[in-house]
């Protein structure tokens, strides 16, 4: 089994906190869906045949691309590789973008999962991330998406702004429950190194919110989840019983995938590539960069993805693909955090306690083995 990931860079306009690669050169677009559509179809042999199971268009904003754009692009998919007829198609959308017509024209070509960036349902803290749409048209993109017949909707909230309060983090998830979607993702607010955010930080002109606040506003989101039927499934992500992100859940679990557009990265089981944060580099056609993992990279990887699961780590897999010497080293780093009630062992589980959700950081950097 595999995953696709194809990243759509293109954004209207720039959030104040994203670190992530994206670009405001929407007149890229027409090129740039040919160059991924000829990637594609030059990389098809790096799944080695393997049944793809998911596919995720991430950004980016997707939806900035035309419907018939989206759709070229999975009929090239669809055609070049071996895609489950049951497959999980996920395309991240801005809630201006997703008007009835476009959510209509994305469930006839197979799109079956949206993910929603909302982040918030206050129209103040809407502006002050600098996010182009408002709390109405939120609300209304989900009420559209469920009457073009889409049944897996997951929405992005944050928590941790400045001077928020207890009272309107719990007004936000009320809201989100309220709406009646199957899958929410959880964030606090990053200052990332770069970003408008970051500098106004640095300029004093924002305060981050108290560490205490912060911890309050995580513990009271996993309480009203998990009273509203939800699995906490990662530390950030929590789904109605059935709907689990099954792309991301394919990355904790090291399923190979691979990544086309700018920005992207494949994996193929032992070793990443990716392509740089350039379009122009993209467009111009310039190799892959290969990361060759060592197998200290591989152990941190298999300890990290897994204690951010409510999977947790099993020992019988970590011994197999890694053999007794670091199978001793994980049990012995577990030993304290086992003892104080931050992680606890079932058979051949390790899990993170509730209480070791908090300090997971931490608890992560102690297993570790540094290359």
């Amino acid at each position: 089994m595999a995953g696709i990931y194809v990243h759509i860079p293109f954004c209207k306009s720039r959030c104040a906190y994203c670190g992530f690669f994206s670009t405001t050169s929407l007149g890229e677009r027409g090129g740039y869906v040919d160059a991924v559509l000829q990637e594609l179809e030059r990389r098809k042999e790096f799944l080695r045949g393997e049944t793809v199971e998911t596919v995720y268009f991430g950004g980016g904003t997707p939806s900035q691309l035309a419907a018939s754009e989206i759709g070229r692009l999975l009929k090239t998919i669809h055609s070049i590789y071996h895609v489950r007829a049951e497959a999980e198609v996920t395309l991240e959308g801005n809630p201006d973008d997703l008007t009835p017509a476009y959510l209509e024209s994305l469930r006839e070509m197979g799109i079956n999962r949206l993910s929603m960036g909302v982040q918030t349902f206050d129209d103040t803290r809407l502006r002050f991330l600098c996010r182009r749409h408002t709390a109405r048209q939120a609300l209304q993109a989900v009420q559209d998406a469920q009457c073009a017949g889409f049944d897996n909707i997951s929405i992005d909230l944050m928590f941790g702004f400045p001077s928020q309060t207890l009272g309107q983090w719990h007004a936000d998830v009320q809201q989100a429950l309220s709406l009646g979607v199957q899958h929410l993702s959880a964030y606090s607010l990053m200052y990332e190194e770069g970003t408008p955010l970051f500098r106004m930080l640095e300029a004093g002109r924002v305060e981050e919110v108290d560490e205490e606040v912060s911890r309050q506003m995580y513990e009271n989101l996993m309480d009203a989840l998990a009273a509203a039927g939800f699995e906490h499934y990662e530390i950030s992500n929590f789904a109605l019983p059935g709907f689990r992100s099954r792309h991301n859940s394919s990355y904790w679990r090291g399923i190979p995938y691979l990544g086309v557009g700018a920005g992207a990265h494949s994996y193929d089981g032992q070793n990443r590539f990716y392509h740089p944060d350039s379009l122009s580099d993209y467009m111009e056609g310039k190799p892959l960069a290969e990361e060759v993992l060592t197998e200290d990279e591989r152990y941190n990887e298999f300890i990290f993805t897994g204690l951010r699961t409510s999977d947790g780590i099993n020992l019988h897999t970590l011994q197999t693909a890694f053999g007794s010497q670091y199978l001793q080293y994980c049990l012995e780093n577990a030993r304290p955090h086992l003892l104080s009630g931050r992680m606890e062992r079932h058979g051949d589980v390790l899990t993170l306690t509730r209480q070791g959700l908090f300090v997971s950081n931490d608890i992560m950097s102690d297993f570790m083995q540094l290359p």
